[in-house]
């Protein structure tokens, strides 16, 4: 055999593992699991980490405040040092919509050790414990939740006996490059986090961290968010914590949770990919330098073994990348169609995945750069220099 058809071979056989053995997580029907509504409904306390947020706030504060929760229910929005107006725009659209209680507070500038957004969340959890809630919800300013979001949430913990219930919100799909990205940042995203694994005794674990429903007990046994303070992938960290800790943890696919947050151009997806990709290889260029291979094996040999294969005559080359692009468009359908996308945009994976290899790449470039992860106009240390405040 050629050395074309050998590596073809070697990606069809990497995709036929990915598409038995992997969790099956190319499937989209992980939605919130079967539940009950209580006999009584827990008091819950929903934290709102904001940091210039104006833009996006009319459209999302208001489905949380309207949020149709047969318990005692209240909002706790955290305007980390917004320069945008966010805690005053948080105030009016309350006295405009009404509904649950809101409280907006500030906690000062983060210190050394602690990312900005998870300062915030520690802020917004030390006022929700006053209140002795038996959850906390967890949800960014970008997340507009339907009426029945928190009640569905809270019955599907308690039936389950879930420590941690996480949503994916459904990311906005409007431009044309959010149309080829965004499908994509959750495929990968759920290739690297099955979502049947989670739910099941074993090291995976993972929330996506638009919205979190977190057990009081399990967030004090799992001394969060003080146990993962310097995290940037901050909800992969908080899943791992309380798993690791004894508690379980549940992560699905979301219906009507929808992140409102517009990423127009592509330097706006970019920036949302590499802020946190080299931290998702744990800052090891040995882990970067497999992953830019396994990447290219998986997602570009298929596409080029069809093309290289049928310029040079290699017959079986061309048949083996033919049929791992195939193996790889059908896995990508689901969540195409889950996002409500034409079909055309299945066979175009094997470029969105070049343009996140990029992504990663330049991740790395700035890490090494001394420029850490960037968010929010504030840019956190690298690790190795960030210092252990015990």
């Amino acid at each position: 055999m050629t050395p074309v058809t050998v590596v073809s071979a070697l990606s069809l056989a990497a995709w036929l593992w990915l598409l038995f053995a992997r969790g099956f997580f190319w499937r989209t029907d992980v939605g919130l699991p079967a539940r009950e509504d209580p006999g009584v409904w827990p008091s819950v306390c929903v934290v709102v980490p904001a940091r210039d947020e104006a833009a996006v706030l009319p459209a999302s504060l208001p489905s949380l405040l309207a949020q149709d929760y047969p318990g005692r229910a209240e909002v706790f929005l955290i305007d980390d040092g917004s320069t945008d107006g966010t805690g005053e725009l948080a105030c009016e659209l309350a006295r405009r919509h009404e509904g649950l209680p809101l409280t907006v507070a500030s906690p000062g500038e983060p210190p050394a050790g602690w990312t900005g957004k998870l300062w915030a969340v520690r802020h917004g959890i030390t006022l929700a414990r006053a209140r002795e809630p038996e959850y906390l919800l967890l949800t960014d300013a970008d997340i507009a939740h339907a009426p029945d979001s928190l009640r569905a949430l809270v019955a599907a913990a308690g039936t389950g006996g879930f420590d941690v219930v996480s949503q994916m919100a459904r990311l906005r799909v409007a431009s044309g490059w959010e149309r080829l990205v965004v499908p994509a940042f959750v495929y990968f995203f759920a290739q690297l986090y099955p979502f049947r694994w989670i739910g099941r005794e074993g090291r995976t674990a993972a929330a996506a961290g638009g919205c979190v429903l977190l057990r009081t007990g399990a967030a004090e046994r799992a001394r969060i968010p003080d146990a993962i303070r310097h995290a940037v992938i901050d909800d992969v960290a908080l899943a791992r914590a309380v798993k690791g800790s004894g508690g379980r943890v549940w992560l699905g696919l979301a219906e009507r949770v929808d992140s409102v947050r517009p990423y127009p151009r592509l330097r706006d997806l970019w920036r949302m990919v590499s802020r946190s990709a080299y931290a998702q290889l744990r800052h090891n260029p040995l882990v970067l330098a497999g992953t830019v291979a396994g990447l290219a094996l998986v997602y570009l040999v298929p596409p080029l073994a069809v093309v290289v294969g049928a310029a040079r005559g290699e017959t079986a080359a061309a048949l083996l990348g033919g049929a791992a692009w195939l193996v790889m468009a059908g896995t990508y359908a689901p969540m195409v169609r889950h996002y409500r996308q034409p079909m055309w945009l299945a066979p175009l994976l094997p470029f969105t995945a070049f343009l996140y290899l990029l992504m990663t790449v330049d991740s790395a470039v700035q890490h090494y750069r001394g420029r850490g992860a960037a968010w929010k106009g504030r840019t956190y240390a690298r690790p190795d220099v960030v210092p252990d405040e015990g």
